[in-house]
């Protein structure tokens, strides 16, 4: 019995650092995926989202390959990240937390059975809705259908009244889309693996006083640049 217990323990510490570096090779994969879609999104000639509104966005999230759960309306589930701009949406963009979506559905729009999905946080209310523990679209906050194409003045488009923005590409195509009972939330797992200690998703977003980890930089990056 001594032996066999000895024996499971080593497993338990072997099987364990594996078991990390799969997630940290996880998040690693989100991240670039994140800042991928983010770039693409905005790079559309015709189709993505006017770079003046990133301007104009204190936080942006990016939730790649979100999977339909069943067809039409049958919920979603997806995991990315979000990064918000330091000194209350005026400074650089801060490290980003990592989220998960789950609920809600796009309706048939779209069609396929995974989306990128892309949100605009455009006012000081959204972003605190964004920092509590859940944020349900459609009941907390609506977002509406994102604008599109080159030519659309923010100033002056009715949309950019919206709190949050939507986007999600199936198939290769954009679509500004109007989320309902979808549900965002900390993914504090990820978090931990990714910044290597609990840190809640609030510190990241409204101070964003941690050092920016090297798998996250290339989101940070993208956004950066992405309105020069």
């Amino acid at each position: 019995m001594r032996n066999l217990l000895k024996g499971m323990a080593l497993l338990l510490a072997f099987q364990i650092p594996v078991f990390a570096q799969k997630l940290d090779d996880k998040i690693a994969d989100r991240l670039y995926e994140s800042a991928k879609v983010l770039g693409e999104l905005l790079g559309a000639p015709d189709g993505g989202a006017p770079r003046s509104l990133l301007d104009k966005a204190e936080c942006v999230a990016v939730i790649p390959a979100v999977k339909k759960a069943a067809f039409g309306f049958g919920g979603q589930y997806g995991r990315g990240a979000v990064a918000c701009r330091k000194d209350h949406g005026k400074g650089p963009w801060g490290p980003p937390s990592m989220i998960g979506l789950g609920g809600g559905s796009f309706g048939l729009q779209l069609g396929g059975q995974s989306y990128d999905v892309v949100m605009l946080f455009m006012t000081p209310d959204s972003v605190e809705h964004l920092l509590k523990d859940k944020l349900t679209l459609g009941g907390d906050m609506a977002a509406a259908a994102g604008p599109k194409g080159r030519a659309i003045s923010a100033e002056t488009n009715a949309t950019m009244r919206a709190e949050i923005l939507t986007y999600a590409r199936s198939r290769g195509l954009f679509a500004g889309i109007s989320f309902k009972g979808a549900i965002l939330s900390p993914d504090k797992d990820a978090n931990r693996s990714l910044y290597g200690r609990e840190i809640p998703a609030k510190d990241l977003l409204l101070t964003g006083d941690a050092a920016i980890p090297e798998p996250a930089q290339k989101l940070v990056d993208a956004l950066t640049t992405a309105g020069k």
